[in-house]
């Protein structure tokens, strides 16, 4: 019988039960990728996190992200919060500045950044890759259908898009934080006309009005394929959602090309996040994405494996 001990975080928050819930394994090395996938299922979060030993010597850790169905190539969540543990518990060096980091994921390498003030972590933050722009899809009706809500609900100025930066993601924009409260999200649409594009099969709607007056766009985010009936907070999707309301003029042009945009997601789970974006365009071309924020650790255990 092996004992793993985790950590249990709550990401994007500065509050206990607020944010995305996280279980990093301290050690996952000689577990097997079915092992790591049953544990992930066993603790049913939206993802659990393994830290294993780096493949290339310059590198910090290699880390396994799995949701309770599948293992991810990228994710926004788990990086951040297992940066978050790392420096919490003092496995890797830190002093008052920054801290910068790389982690290796499935995807490829990952740099991320530790801020601390008098050891206190202050902010953690990760470079994203470059978001890839695809198709437009066109089929409003199906979408709104998808979303429980009528097709007049769907905001007219902006199209429903994949964009990924390593998981694609479909993004939906609506008029307004009233029709993103009503969403019921139908898995029966999913299944017959989402389910089987890879392009397609994990939806981000969000909407400009916003709970609050320094957030910048209010979220939800749908992923049946990954076992997440909805997520409190998705890192992987922040990026490109940055990107996205660049790109298509949803908010103020910046004459320098640096953009910071707030992301609320979470509210109608009872628990609210807040994800930093920060997005960098030069001469029409992409030349940064980073999403960033903070976590709290909320309890610390052991699981035994056989």
């Amino acid at each position: 019988m092996k004992t793993l001990k985790y950590t249990l975080v709550d990401v994007f928050t500065t509050q206990s039960f607020g944010g995305n819930q996280l279980a990093v394994f301290h050690d996952g090395s000689g577990l097997t990728t079915k092992t790591m996938q049953q544990i992930a299922n066993e603790l049913n979060l939206s993802e659990t996190a393994f830290i294993c030993p780096p493949t290339k010597p310059q590198n910090q850790i290699n880390l396994r992200i799995f949701t309770p169905q599948v293992e991810l190539p990228i994710a926004g969540h788990p990086t951040i919060g297992t940066a978050f543990v790392m420096a919490y518990l003092k496995m890797l060096p830190t002093q008052d500045g920054v801290n910068k980091w790389v982690f290796e994921e499935e995807h490829g390498d990952i740099s991320v950044a530790v801020s601390l003030n008098k050891e206190k972590i202050t902010k953690v933050e990760m470079i994203q890759p470059i978001p890839v722009f695809g198709e437009i899809l066109t089929r409003q009706a199906l979408v709104a259908d998808l979303l429980s809500l009528a097709k007049g609900e769907l905001d007219p100025h902006l199209p429903i898009q994949t964009v990924s930066s390593g998981l694609p993601f479909l993004f939906v924009p609506l008029r307004s934080i009233a029709a993103m409260r009503e969403i019921n999200f139908r898995t029966d649409v999913w299944e017959r006309h989402f389910s089987r594009n890879l392009d397609r099969q994990h939806i981000f709607a969000f909407t400009t009005e916003t709970e609050y007056d320094d957030s910048t766009v209010h979220c939800r985010m749908f992923a049946p394929a990954m076992g997440i009936s909805e997520d409190p907070a998705t890192g992987a999707a922040s990026g490109p959602l940055g990107a996205f309301l660049v790109e298509h003029g949803a908010i103020d042009e910046k004459a320098d090309g640096n953009y910071v945009i707030r992301s609320e997601q979470g509210f109608e789970m009872g628990r609210p996040s807040f994800i930093d974006i920060m997005i960098h365009k030069n001469n029409q071309q992409f030349e940064e994405v980073k999403i960033g924020g903070t976590a709290i650790v909320v309890g610390q255990g052991e699981l035994y494996v056989p």
